[in-house]
């Protein structure tokens, strides 16, 4: 089934398959989903990701991560802050800082997809897609 918004499907398989512990889960491929998977994977969010399947049938297996012997997951929470029918928009001086720093805000700029760290290290804003911690 295809979604409007991806990116809402991802965090949404993401949460879910952190919920129940899951090992890895697939969400559709695209470069958004690709772009996220890789900030995720940097901020140590998530342990690896990989695209499988070929044409239409690619999906991203994103494997998850998580702490101690309890298998406590590293993601406490995924929000989505901009949507389809409301979108949110930042400038470099405005930019939200997630838990005082602890979280991190993966933002949509002209230079790609990163997080606010990053965006107010290069000096731009752009579209604040979620925050993660």
């Amino acid at each position: 089934m295809a979604t409007n918004d991806t990116i809402s499907d991802m965090l949404t398989r993401i949460r879910n398959a952190n919920m129940a512990r899951h090992q890895a889960t697939a969400v559709p491929a695209t470069r958004m989903t690709h772009s996220i998977a890789r900030v995720l994977k940097q901020e140590g969010f998530i342990e690896d990701y990989e695209e499988v399947g070929e044409g239409v049938d690619r999906r991203l297996v994103v494997a998850l991560k998580y702490q101690g012997k309890g298998r406590k997951p590293i993601i406490n929470k995924l929000k989505r802050v901009s949507r389809p029918g409301l979108r949110v928009y930042s400038n470099r001086k405005d930019l939200p800082r997630v838990l005082g720093g602890i979280g991190v805000a993966i933002i949509s700029t002209s230079k790609g997809i990163m997080t606010d760290r990053e965006a107010r290290r290069q000096g731009v804003g752009g579209e604040i897609l979620c925050y993660v911690w």
